[in-house]
């Protein structure tokens, strides 16, 4: 209880962990139902309004528009601010559920392509669990209070962060870049290793260097040979397989 008092309570950071908690149990909760409802097993069923399928996205702006206008309201104290902290993570629970629907613009839950919703979340949660130990965006964390009061290093350091997670995220690394906004070495490490073959930065800089694509090449198969099984498996396990058949109807569960 020392703890939590000391490090949630105090810095106003119990709104937060209550739209993180809340946040990956809608996305838990939700993906059960789905799966439910695509095996065709207990009460659950998908909504339809004039015919239309009203896909949990929807409920989910929604309630992230009214519990991100409560939180700026609410402060970061008292039961309105943890009320609108809840419905808010309900809410992004929802739309992040579907996020590959929103990027796509089609009903992909159930195929590889909605994979990319599971790796949203996951990302989404550990970000904001990176949030509620204690890391600051941009690597402010790890000045000490002298040179916190340095506004000349402050402003150093996040740009210097900055142009790192940048340089990543141009190198085709854009789960790095992500979360190299908030650890500073994970974004120093992405722009200093070689960009992926596909890339902008590849497309730019290797385009006079064969030694340089061919070995981007070969350690991006590589990297990809050891980590896309053991990452599909995840994803399934996590969100569902998707389905076997290239051709499905539109109706998704």
């Amino acid at each position: 209880m020392g703890w939590f008092e000391r490090n949630i309570m105090e810095p106003g950071k119990l709104p937060l962990l209550l739209a993180l908690v809340s946040f990956v149990l809608t996305f838990l909760i939700t993906r059960v139902i789905t799966r439910l409802i695509r095996a065709g097993k207990g009460p659950f069923g998908n909504v339809s309004s004039g015919g239309v399928h009203v896909h949990h996205v929807v409920p989910g702006v929604i309630l992230t528009i009214v519990g991100g206008f409560g939180a700026v309201a609410g402060g970061q104290y008292g039961f309105g601010s943890a009320l609108a902290a809840v419905i808010f993570g309900i809410g992004a629970g929802l739309v992040l559920d579907e996020f590959a629907l929103v990027l796509h613009l089609a009903d992909v839950y159930w195929t590889p392509d909605g994979r990319k919703s599971v790796e949203m979340v996951v990302l989404t949660a550990s970000l904001v669990g990176l949030l509620l130990l204690g890391f600051s965006p941009l690597g402010v964390n790890d000045l000490n209070e002298d040179q916190q009061q340095n506004r000349a290093v402050a402003l150093v350091t996040v740009l210097a962060n900055f142009l790192f997670a940048v340089i990543a995220l141009f190198k085709g690394k854009v789960r790095l870049a992500v979360l190299g906004a908030i650890i500073p070495l994970v974004a120093l490490v992405a722009a200093l290793r070689l960009a992926r073959p596909t890339s902008p930065w590849a497309k730019r800089f290797y385009r006079n260097r064969p030694r340089a694509r061919a070995k981007s090449a070969l350690r991006s198969y590589h990297h990809d040979r050891r980590w896309v099984a053991p990452s599909r498996a995840f994803h399934d396990w996590l969100g569902g397989a998707p389905d076997p058949e290239p051709a499905r109807s539109l109706e998704r569960r």
